[in-house]
C-alpha cells in the first residue's frame, strides 16, 4: 500500500479537509498524486475498512458522516479500552515519559488563550502516543487507535467552532486532565490511573456531546 497516499487522505479526513459525506472522485485523486487506480483503490479500501469512507459503485467515494449515534457508541467501546491502557502505562511509566507529560502540559497552558484547533488536537493525540507507548501493547495501540480517529472527527469539527468561551472552557479541562493524570501518575495506584483516563474520558464525550448539540441548533 502507498503509505504517503493514504496518510495524506487520512490526514484531510480526520481533519476535516475534506467534509464528512463529500463525494471524492477516484479518477481525480489518482491524478492527483500521479498514480494509476490500482494503488489508489487499495488505499481506498483500507480507508473504507477504518470506516472513513464508503465506496459507492458508478458514484465515486463518499467521505463518512458525522453520527452522533455511531459516535456514542464508539465512545462507549473507548472508555473499557482506555481505562485498561491507563492501567498499563501507568505500570510502566518512567521519567522519559514524565517529561513528555510535562512538555504537553506547557504546550496546553500556551493554546489557552490562543485559538488553534489543530494545535490542541495534535497535542491530544500526542497524549494518547504517549500513553500507547508507556502501556507497551501493540495491539491495544491498533484498536485504540482506529476508535480514536472516529471519534476525533466529531470533537475536531466542535473545537473549529467554538466561540472563545467554548474554546476557553476546553482547553482549560485538557490542561486539568493533564495536571490530574501527573498527579495520580506519581502517587497513585495503576488501577486509580485507569479509573481517571476512563472519567477524563467521560467528561469529554459530554462535553462534545452538548457542544455539538448546541452547534446544530444554531
Amino acid at each position: 500500500m502507498n503509505q504517503k497516499i493514504y496518510h495524506t487522505l487520512r490526514e484531510r479526513i480526520i481533519f476535516l479537509a475534506y467534509n464528512p459525506g463529500q463525494i471524492l472522485k477516484e479518477q481525480a485523486l489518482a491524478e492527483e498524486f500521479g498514480v494509476s487506480r490500482t494503488p489508489l483503490r487499495t488505499v481506498l479500501f483500507r480507508l473504507e475498512w477504518e470506516h472513513l469512507l464508503k465506496i459507492l459503485p458508478r458514484t465515486g467515494i463518499q467521505v463518512s458522516e458525522l453520527e452522533l449515534n455511531t459516535i456514542t457508541h464508539l465512545f462507549q467501546a473507548r472508555l473499557e479500552l482506555e481505562s485498561v491502557i491507563g492501567v498499563m502505562a501507568a505500570e510502566r511509566f518512567n521519567k522519559a515519559h514524565f517529561n513528555r507529560l510535562e512538555q504537553l502540559t506547557h504546550r496546553c497552558r500556551d493554546l489557552v488563550a490562543h485559538h488553534d484547533p489543530e494545535k490542541l488536537a495534535r497535542l491530544d493525540m500526542d497524549l494518547k502516543h504517549l500513553f500507547h507507548d508507556a502501556a507497551g501493547n501493540p495491539f491495544l495501540t491498533e484498536m485504540s487507535d482506529r476508535f480514536y480517529v472516529l471519534t476525533f472527527r466529531l470533537w475536531y469539527f466542535n473545537l473549529m467552532k467554538m466561540d472563545a468561551h467554548g474554546w476557553h472552557t476546553e482547553s482549560l479541562c485538557l490542561e486539568s486532565d493533564l495536571l490530574a493524570l501527573t498527579d495520580l501518575l506519581a502517587k497513585a495506584s495503576p488501577n486509580v490511573v485507569g479509573k481517571a483516563r476512563k472519567t477524563q474520558l467521560l467528561d469529554h464525550v459530554e462535553r462534545i456531546r452538548n457542544t455539538f448539540l448546541g452547534l446544530s441548533h444554531t
